[in-house]
């Protein structure tokens, strides 16, 4: 799969670890190691712009370890670039994970492009499964330390209508990083203001968030509606089939597009584990996805990427390769990687998934790298 479309019947050149060439020819003399393709699709690695963890760990605990072990259960499920996700934290965690982030990147192969926080600066009346402990309100001595501490920091989620949030916005965005809108109730107005000081981007879109909804007598718009009016908005979907129905997650695919919408796991510990222990021990895992144990309100998910593009195939029913666009290309440019991932292009990192005709990954390289399953 390439910017340009499918190419039947293609062999791809990896050289140190990029793309040399895509070729329909046949390679005569090639020496080197060579993986069977064969009855596959070959699509770009996945990006995962919210992530929180997997195998049994999350990112949270800020341990080599448990950094280790996240990473890899993703990677072998198709996850070549990945936003360490962090949930609202106490400002000595944010620092342990930023300082391990920032180690990671400082291998130029390594899978890991950033560091996400999701909170804390949020509306305590939306955490959902965030820890209630740890949401505060935007504090400008924190965000600037951290910012200026932490250029691994890519992109950062709050809710805007919280006292000094629209400020935030503006000292993020103006910096580069991408501001998301999250765990909210803010409704056409505060979202219009929201987009002037910098908020991008609509997080775990209809997750955490208000839609159309009655007061008294009126009907009002949410956060919900007020991303769709915001055109240029870009959101992310939990597209494992249970935080958001298929239909809706049609609908966004209807009115949003490809460009517009990336998916993301919003993975928690459970992820690929035989543990259901969950880093808050209030969640719970049940029906396949993380919730609290009250019922209350969903808490994440134990998806993966592969899942995402099965369920946006055979439940949504769309077609494979806006799937993988979605995996791919669309994160990868919100949040400015392009030039070097998210699509099979000669030059780029060699990022690259094998599926099956059941979308099933058989193999995953990573910056040239086979990764073991």
């Amino acid at each position: 799969m390439t910017p340009d479309g499918w190419l039947p019947e293609a062999s791809i050149v990896v050289n140190n670890g990029r793309i040399e060439e895509i070729t329909t020819r046949k390679i005569e003399g090639f020496d080197g190691e060579c993986v069977d393709a064969s009855g596959c699709f070959v699509v770009p690695g996945f990006i995962d712009l919210h992530v929180h963890g997997g195998g049994g760990y999350d990112f949270m605990e800020g341990t080599e370890e448990a950094f280790e072990t996240v990473i890899n259960t993703h990677l072998r499920h198709g996850t070549t670039g990945i936003l360490i996700t962090l949930a609202s934290s106490s400002l000595p965690m944010i620092e342990q994970a930023a300082d391990e982030t920032v180690r990671r990147m400082q291998n130029a192969d390594s899978p890991v492009i950033g560091l996400h926080l999701e909170g804390p600066y949020l509306n305590p009346s939306m955490a959902g499964g965030q820890m209630p402990e740890y949401i505060r309100k935007p504090d400008p001595k924190e965000y600037r330390m951290l910012v200026d501490r932490y250029p691994c920091i890519r992109r950062w989620d709050a809710a805007p209508e919280m006292e000094g949030a629209l400020e935030f916005g503006k000292y993020l965005s103006e910096r580069g990083i991408v501001v998301g809108v999250a765990h909210t109730t803010a409704d056409y107005a505060i979202m219009k203001e929201a987009w002037k000081y910098g908020y991008v981007h609509a997080t775990h879109f209809y997750n955490g968030m208000k839609g159309f909804h009655k007061e008294g007598e009126y009907k009002h718009e949410g956060t919900v509606e007020s991303v769709y009016l915001l055109q240029d908005m870009t959101v992310e979907l939990i597209a494992d089939g249970k935080h958001v129905p298929p239909a809706i997650l049609r609908l966004v695919y209807q009115l949003k597009g490809v460009e517009k919408t990336c998916l993301i796991t919003d993975a928690m510990a459970p992820t690929d584990s035989l543990s259901t222990v969950a880093f808050d021990d209030r969640v719970i895992i049940e029906d396949g996805v993380a919730k609290l144990a009250d019922h209350s309100a969903l808490a994440g998910s134990v998806s993966t990427m592969d899942k995402l593009i099965r369920v946006m195939v055979n439940e949504v029913d769309i077609p494979l390769e806006d799937a993988i666009r979605m995996a791919s290309e669309s994160p990868a440019k919100r949040i400015n990687i392009y030039d070097r991932k998210g699509s099979l292009q000669r030059g780029k990192d060699a990022d690259i998934v094998l599926l099956d005709a059941e979308l099933n990954v058989r193999a995953v390289m990573q910056m040239g790298r086979l990764v073991k399953k």
